[in-house]
């Protein structure tokens, strides 16, 4: 080649079809957006309750499943567990004053972490 010439690249754009985001599609079934919607108030429930949580300790609270039952709480430990043990009667009484309501509280240690 000489000086001043350069070779231009094709630029390609992938032929796939306008997908849509994943929380649209799920909320475009009733399964998918029933589990949708558990999962944003598990997460509500757990942003409500972390204020009322030792500071140290909410690092090893994760969210986990919201049922007709009501809502688990993951420890990371079984000293984390017996503490939200202790706590259920005030979280309850946190996620009400919200207004989230769960009939109870479920705490199990996450294994596998």
């Amino acid at each position: 080649m000489s000086a001043g010439r350069y070779t231009r690249t094709a630029t390609y754009k992938p032929m796939t079809p306008d997908v849509p985001q994943v929380t649209q599609a799920m909320g475009r079934s009733n399964q998918l957006g029933s589990l949708l919607k558990r999962l944003k108030l598990s997460q509500d429930c757990l942003e409500a309750i972390k204020p009322s949580l030792p500071p140290a300790m909410a690092a090893y609270v994760k969210a986990g499943p919201v049922d007709d039952e009501g809502w688990t709480l993951l420890a990371a430990n079984s000293a984390v567990s017996a503490k939200l043990r202790q706590l259920q009667p005030r979280l309850i009484e946190v996620l009400a004053k919200k207004g989230l309501k769960v009939n109870a509280i479920r705490v199990r240690v996450q294994t596998g972490r």
